[in-house]
């Protein structure tokens, strides 16, 4: 099994997905530069956090036309599991890969802190390792997580089963004080329709170890091994 992380300027990330990837499959991520225009075959693709050309114009929106994108675009259309977290959400967002757009948190801060998530579902390779409609810790660190996507698109996101994961408190309730960046439906992570591109806020590769303080990410990545597997 080949697995892939994008490294963009202003990736800050990269490297905690590096890390997550080579404990999870037990091989070496290939880390690809953005200015690539091809990429080796691979099962797996990363696209991490940062601020990826610092934030400029929209945050994404310039790394969305860096040419590996064009590859990973070409790659998640043919099947290729592609996960995109907190600037990598983003930039999938800015590449047409997922419905909706990142904009400010609602208190327009930079939020870095723990919070909630309730698995909205698990039948999916990225989730399968979770339990449906339980309360995981994982950490957000970003300024611009606030969830929007007009009317239609929400009603399909929600009547479809395609929202990933939801801001939740630790019982696992969808309020709004669970809700730290404003995000509509408290939407934390959406899936696209093939289920193999998720992008989500929230950092699990940053909780994938003891030593990290948790280990809430990591069914996530022994998911994708499993299911890479079969």
């Amino acid at each position: 099994m080949k697995t892939a992380v994008i490294v963009f300027p202003g990736s800050n990330c990269d490297r905690d997905a590096q890390v997550a990837l080579r404990k999870s499959f037990g091989s070496e991520p290939l880390m690809v530069w953005h200015g690539d225009a091809t990429m080796p075959a691979v099962d797996l693709i990363v696209v991490p956090g940062g601020f990826s050309y610092g934030d400029y114009l929209r945050s994404g929106a310039i790394a969305a036309h860096s040419p590996i994108m064009r590859e990973v675009v070409k790659y998640a259309n043919s099947g290729t599991r592609v996960l995109g977290l907190c600037n990598g959400f983003q930039i999938l967002t800015e590449a047409g890969l997922l419905p909706g757009s990142l904009m400010r948190n609602a208190n327009l801060k930079y939020i870095c802190r723990d919070i909630h998530l309730r698995v909205e579902r698990n039948d999916t390779v990225f989730a399968s390792q979770y339990t449906k409609n339980s309360a995981i810790r994982i950490p957000i660190a970003h300024h611009d997580g606030n969830y929007f996507a007009d009317a239609d698109t929400l009603r399909r996101l929600s009547g479809d089963n395609l929202i990933a994961f939801r801001y939740c408190d630790e019982a696992g309730e969808i309020t709004d004080a669970a809700n730290p960046n404003g995000s509509l439906y408290n939407i934390a992570g959406i899936y696209n329709e093939n289920l193999n591109v998720l992008g989500m806020m929230p950092h699990p590769e940053r909780l994938s170890d003891p030593a990290l303080g948790g280990v809430d990410g990591l069914p996530m990545f022994e998911g994708l091994v499993e299911s890479l597997a079969a």
